[in-house]
């Protein structure tokens, strides 16, 4: 026998003593920075909140120049991926999705045409799922 294979047989993996140790590693690297991890990952649902916002805004725009109106409240945004009844022009679906995606927090949108700020409001009212708030409890509105 050479001394490769019997240097392979010897070497066969970790021991459970190794294995225990890098677990405790990673628990302890996870402690410390699952905080700020926790940090980023809320402030990025508010981040695609925003950014989803920003695209039904287009969106609907898109619609308002073909159709020549925005969609009422009751048609809702329900209207850009299906062409309610009576709409001329309708030239959809104005999402890229087949569906209306709900907020970050699987909510729906809120919806309001013609709006109290502009020609639409449109917003989600973030995590807690209520009105007004700080954080990731914060409402994020089109105005």
């Amino acid at each position: 026998m050479s001394f490769k294979s019997e240097f392979a047989k010897v070497q066969r993996g970790f021991t459970l003593l190794e294995l225990l140790v890098v677990l405790v590693i990673l628990g302890l690297l996870a402690a410390l920075a699952g905080p700020q991890v926790m940090k980023y990952i809320s402030g990025a649902k508010s981040d695609t909140a925003g950014l989803q916002l920003e695209e039904f805004s287009a969106a609907l725009d898109m619609y308002k120049l073909e159709t020549g109106r925005y969609p009422n409240t009751q048609e809702g945004l329900q209207a850009l991926v299906e062409a309610p009844g009576g709409a001329t022009n309708w030239n959809g679906p104005y999402l890229k999705k087949k569906a209306v995606p709900k907020d970050p927090w699987g909510a729906d949108y809120h919806y309001v045409s013609p709006g109290q700020h502009g020609l639409f409001d449109l917003h989600t009212n973030g995590a807690d799922g209520r009105e007004g708030g700080e954080g990731e409890d914060r409402d994020i509105k089109n105005w």
